[in-house]
């Protein structure tokens, strides 16, 4: 048998201090959320708002109900998730391999850094009209202005975490002659796994942004449809249903890239 570990009391008051505090932030979230809706009904009630432009949490829900008994919710749950989810893991893939690349070829890296720049500076949905007649009006095109949202602040993240990995590692495996391909993948890329996990989370956000953007320049089903078709029909509630909806799955997304990072670094302390 296997001995375990023993854990001193101070060690143990400590673990029990971190969950304390865990469970004392995790409440407080709640807590305003629930304050914040409370008092948004409240004030549509009080007529303190007009509920036809504010809308309200009741309105929000019956909104909810309508689309369940349509039977659309799903549909456009799904449609919007899935190009979500594909644009997310094409514009990490690609700013991977673009930012390894950069790294690789220095030179490269400086002709190539002020035109990241500018494009990242860029609005992209100036672009959308240009993406819209290269890839037609359907999924490709709203994919497509995903990953160029995306894309580049990954690269620019992961590759000014690969420029700044400690040079004193570097020179270590050099004075014994690593190759560049070893000291990428016994250096490099393990001390930027934390920036890979902080670029996930960034790329989550702007995933969801890019989809949107690209489902009110061309969409017939999606969340930014319905936002869109909202609007101009003023169903404001549809909107703020909408968007209700999209806070909830841009959450369960972040929370699985939480897991997936508590999970690394299990495997990565082990």
């Amino acid at each position: 048998m296997s001995e375990q570990k023993k854990i001193s009391p101070g060690h143990q008051r400590y673990l029990d201090s971190i969950k304390k505090t865990e469970k004392k932030k995790r409440l407080w979230q709640i807590s305003l959320l629930l304050a914040f809706l409370i008092l948004w009904e409240l004030a549509g009630q009080m007529k303190w708002i007009d509920p036809f432009i504010m809308s309200q949490p009741s309105r929000v829900w019956n909104s909810l109900e309508n689309l369940v008994r349509e039977g659309s919710l799903g549909l456009h749950i799904a449609v919007t998730t899935s190009e979500t989810l594909i644009g997310f893991a094409l514009a990490t893939i690609i700013g991977l391999g673009a930012a390894i690349a950069l790294w690789w070829f220095p030179l490269a890296a400086k002709i190539l850094d002020p035109y990241l720049v500018v494009l990242n500076a860029l609005p992209k949905i100036a672009l959308g009209p240009i993406l819209i007649v290269w890839a037609g009006a359907g999924p490709k095109a709203i994919i497509a202005v995903t990953v160029l949202v995306t894309v580049v602040v990954t690269i620019i993240n992961l590759y000014n975490g690969f420029i700044q990995t400690d040079q004193g590692k570097i020179h270590l495996l050099r004075s014994f002659g690593a190759s560049r391909r070893q000291i990428f993948l016994k250096v490099v890329f393990p001390s930027n796994v934390p920036n890979l996990i902080s670029a996930l989370k960034i790329n989550i956000g702007l995933a969801w942004v890019g989809v949107i953007v690209g489902e009110f320049l061309v969409s017939r089903a999606g969340l930014g449809y319905l936002i869109v078709y909202g609007g101009q029909v003023f169903k404001l509630d549809l909107v703020m249903a909408s968007i209700f909806i999209l806070c909830i799955l841009t959450a369960l997304m972040y929370y699985a890239v939480v897991y997936l990072e508590e999970i690394t670094m299990k495997i990565w302390h082990s």
